[in-house]
């Protein structure tokens, strides 16, 4: 058996990722992480829908500590505050696991201080690396736009544009709570730093286009956010629960990489309920858009083949194969943060 494998947390994304570790001939699953009190106890492979693997879940973190793994698979639902999560993973790492991170931890090397420190020192301390992994953070600006700025001999601006349609998701309190749907445009600023949902994206997506900037080799004087609400023209039902007429049913987030006086890098994600606002109902999934010479388009979907049965959509599927062809690259880093690492390629076997 290959890599020995921890799975932190069995929600919508932890599942697929489980999942995978599970069916992939060169991982061993040793442990499972959940939050539900139900599901302690419970076989992993019950869990993940799978034959079962004598792995039980636990809540603990204590019983995840003490176990000999390679690597963590961290995967938790976003919850503000930003950072909520950090202590687990520093925990883990001083531990002697390396982790891979779906919900940011891309480049927290932008915060300095304290913040950064306390990651470094406990990759150290257990000689281990932390990675951050996924589709987005994780891919599209870090490996798909940062590949095709390769292709330029001048550059002026590069913008990763996302749009996802969020109407299926089922979770009232991450719809409501988390991510801000249902406010009233007006009663909340989604500039003001200190807003729940601004303040848990603003850290995440600002250490992707601070790594960007970086990566290019520009100094970064600012990373600065430009996002909007648009409410609802009717009410608009959901899978979490209905959105009112008047109350915010699309999100337009934007930070913006200022190097020189200049916005050189731009990271665009709408998430909504309905297409109402948008002035392209046929967006993709992702676009990538430079300017420069070569002036550059890019265009990416992806989709679920017709033989896959399973309620997964196509981009947890991205998100665990991003995840899973990691792997070895955390494993033989050397202790730290890694910084910007190339592009990982899909292998049938990993030793």
């Amino acid at each position: 058996m290959g890599y020995r494998v921890i799975q932190w947390a069995t929600g919508a994304m932890g599942k697929t990722c489980l999942r995978g570790v599970i069916d992939h001939p060169d991982l061993e699953l040793v442990g499972l992480k959940v939050y539900n009190p139900k599901k302690v106890g419970a076989d992993a492979g019950d869990i993940a829908r799978r034959d079962p693997t004598g792995i039980k879940a636990v809540m603990d973190i204590e019983d995840i500590l003490k176990l000999d793994a390679d690597v963590v698979i961290h995967a938790p639902r976003i919850t503000p505050p930003a950072g909520s999560h950090d202590g687990d993973i520093q925990r883990l790492l001083a531990s002697g696991k390396n982790v891979i991170s779906i919900n940011g931890h891309t480049w927290p090397q932008h915060w300095g201080g304290d913040h950064f420190k306390a990651f470094e020192d406990a990759c150290k301390e257990g000689g281990t690396s932390l990675l951050g992994a996924g589709l987005n953070p994780g891919w599209a600006m870090e490996k798909m736009a940062a590949a095709a700025t390769g292709l330029c001999t001048q550059l002026d601006h590069v913008k990763v544009s996302e749009t996802v349609l969020c109407n299926s998701i089922p979770s009232p309190e991450y719809i409501f709570d988390v991510l801000g749907f249902g406010s009233t445009p007006g009663a909340v600023d989604p500039n003001d730093p200190d807003w729940p949902p601004a303040q848990m994206l603003n850290v995440m997506f600002t250490e992707v286009v601070a790594q960007m900037v970086h990566r290019l080799g520009r100094p970064l004087d600012r990373v600065q956010t430009a996002h909007e609400m648009f409410a609802a023209e009717t009410d608009v039902p959901t899978a979490a629960g209905t959105i009112p007429a008047g109350t915010v049913s699309h999100t337009g987030w934007r930070w913006l990489g200022v190097s020189e006086g200049k916005t050189l890098v731009t990271l665009a994600i709408d998430w909504m309920m309905d297409d109402t606002h948008l002035q392209n109902p046929d967006e993709s999934l992702w676009k990538v858009e430079i300017s420069g010479v070569p002036d550059i388009r890019i265009r990416l979907d992806m989709t679920k083949p017709d033989h896959i049965q399973a309620r997964t959509h196509a981009e947890q599927f991205g998100v665990a194969g991003s995840v899973l062809n990691s792997i070895p690259l955390v494993c033989v880093a050397p202790p730290g943060v890694v910084e910007a690492p190339g592009i990982t390629l899909h292998h049938k076997h990993f030793k």
